[in-house]
């Protein structure tokens, strides 16, 4: 047995320091522009297994186990999913439906604005809902791409879009992981999510077209932008608070989409915008593609809808694959459990971290059917063969995208091995200690804390299964609502969901735009940053000031 060890250093700070050195290498790198994606990463996780063994006094032995099973989960479920949603959009190019659908989007409105709050918000927040885990990125990214924007418009602002809805992906996956590591009733949690991040779903549609286009320009389309936004948001209160945390985003942006399409037949602006490059220096303008959808002749229903067919298929099939139904009927015997030996409860996590010594489990869990990444495949195939296309065209297209996705599936999986060795070797434990150490700003600092886990992890699931539990303890260690602070912990994620290297790896594979990873990064931190510290401030004001205090859920723990 090892037990974990937060504070190797007897000093805090210099714990902190040393802890911080993994990821700050991985952002370094990356942000330079001067080392690839998967080259960084490998290098980062070469870093964070050296601060795991002579810093932190894991066994090497167990520091490379983790390595390993990081790599492996990194490709199942995360990698998974992205080499098949990619498929599936190389099916749709080939067979010209994915450019029929692109006219038919640009026959709703050619403003580049209004098409981003039509795709990468609402759109990608169904997508979001449905399957999360990076699939809204890959798709509404693509689409952009096909519209004309430019790879770094596309990639950027379909990554700040993909945030208000994160808290509730995959069918409230992240609300239910939650709920599993704190005790807490996934319902209130779920309200209480849903009474932090309704503000920033009408903020998110304001600031995506405000970083495309410039003040002026989202001055420009206000309307519409208020309309995508109270439609989601309120949607999103309700069902939050009166349904339950699973189908919120489904109906949010099923709900948003219909109301802006409908503003649009009666509105329009007044100024048509054309450019595909954001408003600041773009240096892939020159890239973009001009949009043809415009200059075609005009799409008839039975085209529109023949372009639709291959995404309602996928929709279809992602529904079913994200119910508890159907994983709990396929999972008992389409599941192979691999207990990694001398790694799998054999490290102790122990205080303060957790109030006794509980064994972190090192469990590869391989539901191969239940996946959603499985779900996504079983879709394009279906797809392939209603688009015409014969096994041996499906094959074909198959092979051509796993040589477009290969580096980006070393990178993603080279990610998650970084998270998953900091998780079993308490790295990241020490840094949350740190934010937990901040007294009465801790509603602020906790919410970062938040952020911090899915920057590090990539999914506000795991930040929530990281940090849910320290969330709680703290809280109520502080005199805080430990139902508010646990909540604050996925609301303030969903920002980091921007700047995690996996959903960057995503944009840049779905925008074919390979090897500009530190351009994105760049272009989205600083939004990443400011978004986190307005969720934080609004969580301060829930803790301390009324009457915000009175949105503030208070129950006993179950």
């Amino acid at each position: 047995m090892w037990n974990q060890v937060y504070n190797p250093f007897g000093n805090a700070a210099l714990s902190t320091i040393a802890a911080a050195i993994p990821v700050v290498t991985l952002l370094v790198l990356i942000a330079s522009g001067k080392v690839k994606a998967h080259i960084a990463a490998i290098i980062a996780l070469i870093v964070a297994n050296l601060i795991a063994i002579f810093a932190f006094t894991m066994p090497a032995g167990m520091s490379i186990r983790a390595s390993v099973l990081g790599v492996v989960t990194g490709f199942f479920p995360i990698g998974w999913i992205v080499l098949n949603v990619i498929f599936m959009y190389q099916l749709t190019v080939a067979s010209g439906r994915f450019e029929t659908l692109q006219r038919a989007v640009g026959g709703v409105t050619t403003d580049r604005r209004l098409q981003l709050l039509l795709i990468a918000f609402s759109f990608g927040a169904f997508f979001e809902g449905a399957s999360g885990f990076g699939t809204p990125v890959a798709i509404t990214g693509a689409i952009l791409i096909g519209l004309g924007f430019s790879p770094l418009a596309a990639s950027g602002l379909s990554l700040i879009a993909n945030t208000a809805p994160v808290a509730y992906g995959a069918l409230g996956t992240p609300i239910q992981g939650l709920a599993s590591v704190t005790g807490l009733d996934p319902y209130l949690l779920g309200a209480m999510v849903g009474r932090q991040l309704p503000i920033f779903s009408l903020i998110v549609p304001f600031w995506v077209v405000w970083a495309f286009a410039g003040w002026k320009g989202m001055k420009e389309v206000w309307p519409a932008i208020l309309v995508t936004g109270v439609s989601f948001a309120v949607p999103q209160f309700l069902i939050s608070n009166y349904v339950n945390p699973w189908i919120v985003d489904i109906g949010a942006s099923l709900i948003s989409m219909a109301c802006l399409i409908g503003f649009l037949k009666v509105w329009q602006p007044k100024k048509l915008w054309t450019s595909p490059a954001l408003r600041s220096h773009d240096i892939s303008a020159d890239l973009a593609k001009p949009d043809m959808s415009t200059t075609m002749p005009k799409l008839t229903s039975a085209e529109i809808w023949s372009s639709l067919v291959p995404w309602i298929i996928v929709c279809i099939v992602l529904l079913i694959w994200g119910t508890g139904g159907f994983k709990a009927a396929v999972n008992p015997w389409a599941t192979w459990n691999y207990a990694v030996p001398d790694l799998d409860k054999v490290i102790m996590k122990v205080a303060p971290i957790v109030p006794k010594p509980t064994p972190e489990g090192a469990v590869f869990s391989f539901t191969w059917l239940s996946y959603t990444g499985t779900g996504m495949l079983i879709a394009a195939i279906i797809s392939g063969f209603v688009m015409g296309f014969g096994p041996g065209k499906i094959l074909a297209v198959y092979g051509r995208t796993l040589k477009i996705c290969a580096v980006s599936l070393i990178t993603i999986s080279a990610m998650l091995a970084i998270g998953t060795l900091t998780r079993l070797s308490g790295i990241d434990a020490t840094l949350g200690l740190a934010f937990a150490a901040t007294g009465v700003l801790y509603p602020f600092f906790g919410t970062l804390l938040g952020w911090l886990g899915v920057a590090l992890t990539g999914s506000d699931t795991a930040s929530n299964v990281l940090f849910g539990n320290l969330q709680k303890i703290t809280s109520q260690q502080l005199g805080l609502s430990p139902i508010l602070m646990s909540a604050a912990n996925s609301s303030g994620g969903v920002m980091g969901k921007m700047i995690d290297a996996q959903s960057i790896v995503v944009a840049s594979t779905a925008t074919n735009w390979y090897g500009h990873e530190g351009t994105i990064l760049r272009f989205v931190f600083k939004h990443s940053i400011a978004l986190a510290c307005l969720v934080g401030l609004f969580v301060m004001l829930q803790a301390y000031v009324h009457p915000f205090t009175e949105m503030v859920i208070s129950a006993p723990v179950k």
